[in-house]
């Protein structure tokens, strides 16, 4: 136990964000096996925090889990909801928006799939808190519409306090990740 929680304070700290919903409808179903490659190949290399909720969230901690990653769940409010992929939860007791910035100021750099207005907040809070963000293009939401409002390509603002990523698979995510 002590060797994970090493491994744990020592490794790159990864936020998945993305849809909620149920994983067996649209738009989480359309996305089902990205978000699982996703989870097992964070899984291989780093600690994965997301929402700890359903949807994309609870696809990216089963691949993770899968081979044998750590997640951690950061929920709102008293976290009824968590997923059972989750190695840890943090139960805030916040709404979704603040249990949000919790999740951002927690991670090193966050990948962003699909997602509806949560996840447009989550993607504008990395950015404010100069966290890097990679979007995983293809997988609709938000993650597709706001890489057409970037700077550059790259920026959501001529602050240019963290780099935007944009991916279209998740083999291009872990290069980009491990760029950093």
């Amino acid at each position: 136990m002590q060797n994970r929680i090493n491994n744990l304070s020592d490794s790159l700290k990864v936020g998945v964000i993305g849809y909620s919903g149920d994983i067996g409808k649209p738009p989480v179903s359309d996305i089902a096996e990205i978000c699982t490659e996703l989870g097992k190949e964070l899984g291989k290399r780093y600690t994965v925090f997301t929402g700890g909720r359903d949807g994309v969230m609870e696809l990216v901690c089963k691949g993770a889990r899968e081979v044998g990653g750590i997640t951690i769940g950061v929920l709102p409010w008293e976290g009824d909801d968590a997923n059972e992929h989750n190695s840890f939860v943090i139960k805030t007791g916040l709404d979704f928006q603040m249990r949000s910035f919790i999740l951002v100021k927690s991670v090193d750099v966050v990948v962003s799939v699909g997602g509806e207005i949560g996840t447009a907040v989550e993607i504008l809070a990395a950015y404010a808190n100069r966290k890097p963000v990679i979007l995983l293009r293809g997988t609709g939401g938000w993650t597709d519409r706001i890489a057409q409002v970037l700077i550059h390509g790259e920026y959501l603002d001529n602050r240019k306090l963290a780099r935007v990523y944009q991916a279209r698979s998740v083999q291009e995510v872990i290069d980009i990740i491990e760029a950093m």
